[in-house]
């Protein structure tokens, strides 16, 4: 089957595969040949495939894989190509973690400022400092 990751601003992989490996919000799953049509949503994970006797794997930053006539299509945010798993997540997952937890906070944040600019908003005015 063929196996496509792309992320806005490249191609990253176009292959002929074995099997897959992917995280979605359930857990980790796998797609050999012939898997029925499939959509989800993934989470900052690593994904693994097989080429014949060789083992691949790709740091993804989420994004959404689409299984259809004997593809697989990856669209994520960001990937990373690697040889080696462990320093795919020691370094490579745990920098794209760290940066969903600042993005959650900032996004958290910004939330809190605008319900209270909405909140003087809706306030009347205090008919005391007129």
């Amino acid at each position: 089957m063929r196996l496509i990751i792309v992320t806005p601003l490249t191609l990253i992989a176009d292959r002929q595969i074995d099997s897959l490996r992917a995280e979605d919000a359930s857990g980790s799953f796998g797609i050999l040949t012939g898997h029925s049509e499939f959509l989800t949503a993934l989470e900052i994970s690593a994904l693994s495939w097989r080429e014949g006797e060789s083992q691949h794997f790709c740091a993804i930053r989420g994004g959404v894989l689409n299984v259809s006539r004997g593809e697989i299509h990856i669209a994520t945010r960001e990937a990373v190509l690697g040889d080696d798993l462990d320093t795919l997540d020691s370094e490579v997952l745990a920098r794209f973690r760290a940066d969903a937890d600042t993005q959650r906070t900032e996004h958290v944040e910004s939330m809190r400022l605008q319900l209270n600019a909405l909140r003087h908003i809706d306030t009347p005015p205090d008919p005391d400092t007129r």
